[in-house]
């Protein structure tokens, strides 16, 4: 899977992902102060991100890593799920799924698991080397 071909963004799609960021549910912001600043050991979430035809809730592109807050209209819309967590997988990503009622009742397993995944899915997110050349005092 080419990162890039996950980033690239239609514009339409880029304007619904902005609408949904200012209408996320009680659940979906609860969860989003738990991934948003890099909470996760460095790991970067995106929320409300368009990936293809679909907006995701949550993405670890790092770690290519899919967050699902699902609430009751979902249990109607099982075969929609369904082919929209097979399209993500086709293209290497892994979704995980919770339900309002999980992130509002028990984040900390909530977060657990998606700690889980995380580690499943990848190495730890590259830091920052530290100076070695220009700028370093040379031992005399």
């Amino acid at each position: 899977m080419d990162r890039h071909s996950l980033t690239r963004i239609r514009p339409s799609a880029k304007t619904h992902a902005r609408q949904l960021r200012t209408a996320m549910t009680d659940a979906e912001r609860r969860l989003w102060q738990s991934l948003r600043l890099q909470q996760f050991d460095g790991y970067k979430f995106r929320r409300q991100h368009p990936l293809g035809h679909y907006v995701v809730d949550f993405v670890c592109l790092e770690a290519k890593l899919v967050v699902e807050v699902d609430g009751g209209q979902h249990s109607e819309r099982q075969d929609y799920d369904a082919s929209r967590t097979e399209w993500l997988s086709q293209r290497g990503l892994r979704v995980v799924r919770f339900w309002n009622h999980e992130v509002m009742n028990d984040i900390e397993a909530v977060k657990a698991v998606i700690w889980e995944a995380l580690c499943e899915n990848s190495q730890p997110p590259s830091q920052p080397s530290p100076l070695q050349g220009e700028g370093a005092k040379e031992e005399l």
